[in-house]
């Protein structure tokens, strides 16, 4: 097996762009990862596209514009996770020797598909009830709030914690002002418990990595394990809440594979699209014990100046939530926390970080897919 590692990153900017072309949204992202690997573009032998919303042959329209004819390029759909699972399926291709360097990319422009909430599919029964997934998250958030008293308050923490890093990142979607917990709990009601300050918006975004092998470049990262699982059967009669289960499955895979302990993790970016969700991965990539990840963000310890900074970059519900290319900007601001090169988002302890993205949809399941990664700066 061939070592792999991350070359470089990119991204564009993340917000509502209604009027710019999906494609100039990857190209932006794609023109800063080839110049931060420090390559040229000649040199990408594939290219794989994470996106769920994309219009047919996008990712075709994006190859064309990026004038790289002929390599082998394709399209990975794994709801919320897919542009990990693109990442994942790139890294597996170099460790296995299929190629050289490829090109990773997560592209999706929600504002000219939905005014809200994702409308959930019509064929499921979240669909026929009219449940979207800020309902599912609510669903959450209330048995957590039953069965381990977690409180109103406990979950607006995570919000103002991540939309006051977000205010440090200028590619986030959500800069204007940093609310109070009162502010968070005191904002419209989407689906108790979770307020309007508590969800992600909908947003429009790219993010791109260079991935290879070991080229004896100290800028590089080292790519310690990389994990996809998909969802598994899930019902009233399963133990863990929705999504759990598959975070979990994915996490141990990873920690295994990089042969690290939850504790050996400097900084994280996990998937907060609604505040419960940064409180339950947490607990489940073993960070925080089971129903005490509530008890992260008000503590410090998740914090940017805490022991385990947890989503610098301001996260979904900051930065915003373009659902392919979520997971590539997740990568993005790991790799530049580890080379040090965050600015004034940056954490102290940066040699090793993680990635958590959980895609999920489709009824019946715990997930549609989850990706864990772990990197390390060759220090």
């Amino acid at each position: 097996m061939n070592q792999a590692m991350l070359w470089g990153v990119g991204t564009s900017s993340y917000g509502r762009f209604p009027d710019q072309r999906v494609e100039s949204l990857a190209w932006t992202a794609v023109a800063e990862a080839v110049q931060d690997a420090g390559i040229r573009p000649d040199a990408i032998d594939a290219i794989i596209v994470g996106s769920v919303f994309g219009p047919p042959g996008v990712a075709t329209r994006i190859q064309r514009g990026l004038g790289i004819p002929s390599v082998p390029m394709w399209t990975v759909e794994n709801a919320c996770a897919s542009g990990t699972a693109a990442y994942h399926e790139a890294v597996e291709a170099v460790r296995h020797g299929r190629f050289t360097c490829v090109l990773v990319l997560g592209v999706d422009q929600m504002s000219t598909l939905f005014s809200g909430a994702i409308v959930p599919e019509a064929t499921d029964p979240e669909g026929a009830a009219s449940l979207p997934l800020p309902g599912l998250y609510a669903l959450q958030a209330q048995r957590y709030v039953g069965e381990f008293g977690v409180t109103p308050e406990q979950l607006a923490t995570i919000a103002v914690k991540n939309k006051t890093n977000g205010m440090d990142n200028p590619r986030a979607q959500l800069r204007d002002t940093v609310p109070t917990v009162q502010e968070v709990l005191d904002s419209r009601m989407i689906a108790e418990p979770l307020t309007f300050l508590q969800c992600c918006p909908t947003s429009d975004g790219a993010g791109a990595a260079i991935v290879g092998g070991d080229r004896g470049n100290r800028n590089d990262l080292r790519i310690e394990a990389s994990a996809m699982v998909s969802g598994a059967l899930w019902d009233q009669r399963s133990e863990d809440v929705w999504g759990f289960a598959s975070v979990a499955r994915a996490a141990e895979k990873a920690f295994a594979q990089a042969d690290r302990t939850p504790q050996e993790i400097d900084v994280l970016e996990v998937h907060d699209a609604f505040t419960i969700g940064e409180i339950i991965t947490l607990e489940a990539l073993g960070i925080a014990p089971r129903g005490k990840g509530a008890e992260l963000a008000p503590s410090g310890h998740t914090t940017r100046g805490g022991a385990q900074p947890v989503n610098p970059s301001g996260g979904l519900l900051s930065r915003g939530h373009p659902l392919g290319a979520t997971g590539m900007a997740q990568l993005a601001e790991i790799a530049w926390q580890l080379r040090g090169q965050a600015g004034p988002r940056q954490v102290a302890r940066h040699r090793v970080g993680l990635v958590e993205t959980m895609g999920g949809g489709a009824a019946g399941m715990d997930g549609n897919a989850c990706v864990v990664t772990i990197l390390s700066t060759q220090s």
